[in-house]
């Protein structure tokens, strides 16, 4: 224990050291050798204007290039490969993309949680964000809420485990769900094993988790509608129904784009909850799991797997770009 505090410490340390030597290394060689003071003033000035920038954002890109752009353009020229990445394939691994029966199933899956999920979680984090300013216990209820945003989703997979869990139909249930149904006088199911519907018990996890996220940023905007609008409403004789239709979703939807696209983004990525809850079987599979099996199970294919990323990565972009020309239109009016 005492070992892993001082590495830890130590490394932060040296991180430190290494920053702030760093920044004086780079300000020293640029005004000593490239601004040098012999150099015209004005000249000197615009030097250290233009170059400076560049000596700050030098590590990011750096590390964009060789963790975020290299593995990239890696991933794709392994994706016309073979499985030992080898021997050149062609369009082949792309062709058995869409012809592959579970790949097929992993699309039908990745459909179904981003229809679900993102919906889901935005609209019950509005829901609270809007009721919970209407309570003197509101700010507790939303700290509740919220609370699942500090669990990762591995810890929220075991929590959720012992809410599906199934121990025969002889025996007493100890999971949640399973004891509701059976002190209803019904059967208890192996609820994480039920094709097709496995998929949505696997899906209340992560709504569970973002829905905290929701309300915290429609709360934030809910807060910047004016009162006065909503008053006079009310004079109007509008009914509280009509003024959270007509006059707070309208001010707030831009946020909730935001909202809604980060938790698209975020459902793209979800690996964690179905590996931890079924390991991608029973029909449960998306194309995060997918690309592991393919990868790092079985002797791994990195044919395979890369096109399998590509794929995935080619799933994001129509959100990333939707969401890119939304923020420039919004700048545009501004």
């Amino acid at each position: 224990m005492t070992d892993s505090i001082f590495q830890t410490l130590l490394a932060v340390a040296v991180s430190v050291g290494v920053c702030l030597l760093y920044f004086a290394g780079s300000n020293w060689l640029l005004d000593n050798v490239l601004a040098r003071p012999s150099m015209p003033r004005q000249r000197r000035e615009r030097l250290r204007a233009g170059v400076r920038p560049w000596l700050f954002i030098a590590p990011a890109l750096l590390l964009l290039g060789v963790y975020l752009v290299y593995p990239f353009f890696e991933t794709l020229r392994l994706s016309f490969m073979d499985a030992t990445g080898e021997g050149f394939v062609g369009l082949s691994n792309y062709a058995w993309v869409f012809t592959d029966e579970n790949f097929l199933i992993t699309i039908r899956n990745n459909f179904l949680w981003l229809l679900v999920v993102p919906a889901a979680a935005t609209a019950l984090g509005l829901i609270v964000a809007v009721l919970a300013d209407r309570v003197w216990w509101g700010n507790a209820a939303k700290t509740l809420v919220f609370m699942p945003m500090a669990i990762s989703f591995v810890g929220a997979s075991v929590i959720w485990k012992f809410v599906y869990d199934f121990r025969g139909p002889e025996n007493d249930q100890i999971g949640i769900l399973n004891a509701i149904v059976q002190g209803m006088g019904l059967e208890p199911q192996a609820w994480v094993t039920l094709p097709f519907w496995n998929n949505f018990f696997l899906m209340a996890i992560l709504i569970w988790i973002q829905t905290g996220f929701a309300m915290v940023i429609l709360s934030a905007a809910l807060r910047g509608v004016p009162n006065d609008t909503i008053e006079a409403a009310r004079i109007d004789g509008a009914t509280e129904l009509q003024i959270f239709f007509e006059i707070m979703i309208p001010q707030v939807m831009s946020t909730i784009l935001v909202v809604w696209t980060t938790i698209t983004i975020t459902v793209l990525k979800v690996f964690d909850i179905v590996m931890a809850m079924t390991g991608g079987q029973w029909d449960t599979s998306v194309l995060a799991n997918l690309m592991y099996d393919w990868m790092f199970r079985g002797g791994g294919d990195y044919g395979r797997s890369s096109t399998l990323a590509m794929v995935l990565m080619l799933a994001v972009i129509p959100v990333m770009a939707f969401n890119i020309r939304r923020f420039r239109a919004e700048e545009a009016q501004r």
